[in-house]
């Protein structure tokens, strides 16, 4: 693709973005520009984050931090051909997340109720011989996880669209997450999909944020229930990768456009799968997992393809790592 053709491209977007070519910058838009984003200069230069993935990669899109001045700046990275096209995020409106956190908060209440209701109905429908009411149940079951993680995303957006303070501490994650995802079982079960997951033999000691790298993981797997039809797999793995964390979450559902790979971590984003699917969802949960990721100083990777799958992977550095042979 010529430069002039990607420079009309960039021209089209209202956020700032630029092109890449053999690690030197081409071309820029005119909000990349406003940010002193120069053509000519070396894009590993701004690399916060992901630099070895950026190295390595190859196909899907590649969610990683620039530090452009003094400040720090999460950007997509899509392969265009022989070129890659960064896309930075936009800022945050908190009066409308402000808004949205209010709301929540009305309908937590109405929420609590009808869950303990279902929790009663749904060892009775696991017994019942009556396979219409079990797949009942089950929507009933997928419905609920997702309203509770809309509501919850609601609730915290504003928080987490503005730096706050950490509460991290050095954790067996290797515990945590098995923990996490013996819970995830349970529930993606109630909603008709098999969840598997697989993790280091030994315990791996680093500092996080427990509570909030919960929330990023049940984030993730709550957009892989929205596409993964009845009857479907969500396989998760971590390992240790080098010095960081690797954690994939891999679903076998309908997948996502290349189209809409570069925005799916944008806030309020919807894909038109969504959309036509009709699965709800404000688009704030891949956002809020992607800002949590990243205050633990990581980033993410995402592959998919139509009618296969998609895997979003994110990667954390192992901070104040020990490792204990089990």
């Amino acid at each position: 693709m010529h430069t002039e053709d990607i420079r009309g491209m960039l021209d089209l977007m209202t956020q700032a973005a630029f092109c890449v070519r053999d690690n030197t910058i081409i071309c820029v838009n005119q909000a990349a520009a406003a940010r002193l984003i120069a053509e000519g200069s070396r894009v590993s230069d701004l690399l916060y984050t992901g630099k070895e993935e950026y190295a390595e990669f190859t196909q899907g899109c590649l969610y990683l931090t620039l530090s452009i001045g003094a400040e720090h700046c999460g950007a997509s990275v899509t392969r265009l051909q022989d070129a890659d096209v960064f896309v930075l995020e936009q800022d945050a409106d908190h009066t409308e997340l402000q808004a949205m956190a209010l709301a929540a908060r009305e309908l937590r209440s109405p929420l609590a109720s009808i869950m303990t209701i279902a929790d009663n109905l749904f060892p009775l429908a696991d017994q019942s011989a009556d396979e219409d009411l079990r797949r009942q149940m089950a929507q009933i079951n997928r419905g609920l996880f997702q309203m509770l993680r809309v509501i919850g995303n609601m609730s915290d957006a504003a928080r987490y669209a503005v730096e706050t303070p950490s509460r991290q501490e050095t954790r067996d994650v290797t515990a945590l997450t098995e923990e996490i995802f013996r819970s995830a079982a349970e529930l993606i079960r109630h909603g008709g999909l098999k969840l598997t997951y697989q993790g280091p033999e030994k315990s791996v000691y680093c500092l996080v944020d427990a509570e909030k790298l919960e929330r990023a993981i049940y984030n993730i797997l709550s957009n892989a229930m929205k596409f993964t039809p009845k009857g479907g797999t969500i396989a998760a793995k971590m390992v240790l990768h080098g010095s960081k964390l690797r954690l994939s979450v891999q679903d076998n559902g309908i997948g996502i456009r290349s189209e809409d790979l570069p925005h799916i971590f944008e806030r309020f984003y919807r894909t038109d799968q969504s959309r036509d699917r009709k699965t709800g969802g404000t688009g704030l949960g891949l956002s809020i997992a992607k800002w949590i990721v990243e205050r633990h100083g990581g980033w993410f990777e995402v592959v998919s393809r139509e009618n296969v799958g998609s895997r979003i992977t994110f990667l954390i550095p192992l901070a104040k790592m020990e490792t204990n042979q089990m």
